[in-house]
């Protein structure tokens, strides 16, 4: 799976809240921003990367999402680090733009050995492998953190908490990463189960929005293992429009078969219950051919899909989307 100008829009009449409840945001207008790893922002607003860095400082441009990994804020056990995000946050306060943090606990096309956690968290056990077999992609290989081990899910609660304590308020907002994910059970030695796994998934989400209430939380859901009559999924959702937690995917693609029978339809349906959408159109999502003409969606399609059928209010671009690369209008 693939790891944003403000467009205006007349509003749109609310839907009925699933459950009967009051809409929680309303329809308007969709924020830009831009999506890129850590070490990509900090190479372009260096000035190692010029063209990403014109495009960070366009005034079209909202604010950035940093795909943040967990060993980039902790070293040993409890030791945090915030100096990168400080310099982040600073960059982007000075500009009027805004901060977005992902924290990413789950790593693609990596060997185990080189996954992006704390040293410690491998030397406990605590990475599990995972293999991709997404049909629009060759199979790879991959590795999370154990999060279904209490242990491990104790210390990347204690990083958010830390991170809360240092953050909250000050950033825009902060998401988990995507729920697809396929563990490789011929070879796990943790324990692994999907029940595991999705239990995992929502004792983090319910704990990133109780330590930040300032700060909007978000988790990105796309597909859950095991879950073929979405029970699970729909539990997530009501979580989120219970404890006004945001969510959001990492995929952007408008009426692909398989998305719309998984998040999407539940993206649709609790629009009006959530307090924010953010949906991001990564890379693969770029070259990705649009259902209805055969070619690869514009730049129109993924706003408008996003705005008006998954409710989106912020989307997070990657930097290779064709529009960036011309000046703003």
């Amino acid at each position: 799976m693939a790891l944003t100008a403000t467009v205006g829009v007349a509003a749109a009449a609310p839907a009925p809240a699933p459950g009967g409840k009051a809409a929680a945001s309303s329809h308007g207008k969709v924020t830009d921003n831009l999506y890129m790893p850590l070490g990509a922002f900090e190479d372009a607003t260096s000035g190692k990367d010029p063209k990403v860095k014109a495009m960070i400082d366009r005034k079209d441009i909202g604010g950035v999402q940093v795909v943040v990994p967990w060993k980039a804020l902790e070293g040993k056990k409890g030791e945090y680090k915030w100096s990168r995000l400080d310099s982040a946050l600073k960059y982007l306060q000075e500009r009027h733009k805004k901060l977005f943090v992902q924290v990413q606990d789950r790593f693609f096309d990596v060997e185990m050995k080189d996954a992006n956690v704390p040293q410690y968290v491998k030397d406990e056990g605590g990475l599990a492998p995972t293999i991709d077999e997404n049909p629009d992609v060759v199979t790879s290989h991959g590795a999370m953190a154990a999060q279904w081990n209490k242990d491990v899910r104790a210390s990347f609660q204690g990083l958010l908490k830390a991170m809360a304590e240092k953050f909250d308020g000050k950033l825009a907002g902060v998401n988990l990463p995507e729920t697809a994910v396929e563990v490789d059970t011929k070879k796990d030695k943790t324990e692994y189960t999907s029940k595991s796994y999705i239990d995992a998934e929502i004792d983090n989400m319910a704990y990133g929005k109780k330590v930040f209430t300032k700060t909007q939380f978000i988790q990105y859901i796309n597909f859950l293992p095991d879950d073929d009559d979405h029970k699970r999924m729909k539990e997530m959702f009501d979580l989120a429009r219970d404890k006004k937690i945001g969510i959001g995917g990492p995929d952007t693609l408008p009426d692909r078969p398989y998305q719309m029978e998984n998040s999407y339809k539940f993206l649709h349906e609790y629009k009006d219950a959530l307090p924010l959408v953010a949906m991001a159109v990564q890379e693969p999502d770029i070259n990705a051919k649009d259902p209805k003409t055969g070619k690869p969606y514009t730049r129109e399609r993924f706003t408008d899909f996003a705005r008006d059928y998954l409710g989106a209010r912020q989307l997070f671009w990657t930097t290779e989307a064709d529009w960036l690369q011309k000046p703003a209008a």
